[in-house]
Formats: structure tokens, sequence, C-alpha cells
């Protein structure tokens, strides 16, 4: 699994303009040339992000971008879902349950037998090899959901001390 490009100027973006005073703007020369990117290209990214009321476009003789809210309140998560789209990393393939009932969850259910003392067991629908990835999804997503720009910058700041 690897994270568009993108992703990374975007999340490079948005700490350079926190990193910068507040109330600053950053015209799109400024940043473009800070990231080694075209100006076209970053663009892009940035309509994303304005879209998504991440990021702010001011207009005039000396508009850029800015930050929309607090650096706290931007998490590394948010903006690669605005970048790369809000779909799950892995979708299961179709496998027939009846033919291959190990990929799939068994779970207990009553026996009709009321006098049968055996556990009997049907297959769910729950894919075993989905719930393993859907967990190292959410596992990632809180991981990325902690971070923010704003810890960027401190851990940034400690490092440089």
């Amino acid at each position: 699994m690897q994270f568009s490009k993108s992703t990374g100027y975007a999340l490079h973006a948005l700490i350079h303009l926190a990193h910068g005073e507040r109330g600053q703007n950053v015209g799109i020369k400024e940043l473009a040339r800070t990231l080694s990117v075209s100006e076209s290209y970053l663009s892009k990214i940035m309509s994303k992000l304005r879209q998504d009321g991440i990021v702010r476009a001011v207009t005039g003789v000396s508009g850029g971008y800015e930050l929309a809210r607090d650096a706290s309140q931007i998490t590394f998560l948010e903006v690669i879902q605005v970048v790369e789209g809000r779909q799950h990393l892995y979708d299961c393939f179709s496998i027939d349950e009846q033919h291959h009932p190990m990929f799939f969850e068994a779970e207990k259910v009553e026996p009709e037998d009321a006098d049968s003392s055996e556990p009997v067991f049907a297959f769910g629908k729950d894919c075993l090899v989905k719930k393993v990835m859907d967990g190292a999804e959410r596992q990632m997503y809180d991981y990325l959901r902690k971070h923010t720009i704003q810890w960027i910058l401190d851990s940034a700041a400690c490092h440089n001390k």
C-alpha cells in the first residue's frame, strides 16, 4: 500500500502554511517553489483542500492560501481521505462459502434438535480475510486520526532544540 505523491504534497503544504505567521497567507507560486512542484499540480491539490474546508483561498494581489482552521484540528486521516478518497483499502472478492467455508467466520447456532448436545456451526457472511484487513485499516485510521498538522510542528520544535 502506498499513498500518492499528492498526499505528500498536501501534507507538506499544510505544514508550511501552519508554520507561517498566523493570518499570513502563502501564494501558490511560493508554495510550489518551496515544495519543488509545478503550480498547476499543486493548485489541483489545494483546490481539493479548499473544497473540503481545510484551507481558505485569499483573493487579491497578495492572495494565496491559509489554513481554514487551527492546525491542531487538521488530522492526517482527514487530509489523506480528501486527497485519496474515502474508500476501504480492501474489498473481499466473491468466494463461494459453500465450497470454501474456511474463509468465513463460523457462528455457533442453536441445534434444531433440542436433544442434541453437539454444537452446530453455521458459516456467516463475514470473510475472515476481510475481517483482518478491516482491523488493520481501523488501527491505521486511529493512528492517522491522532496525528495532526500541529503535532508535526510540535515534534519538529522538540527536535530542533
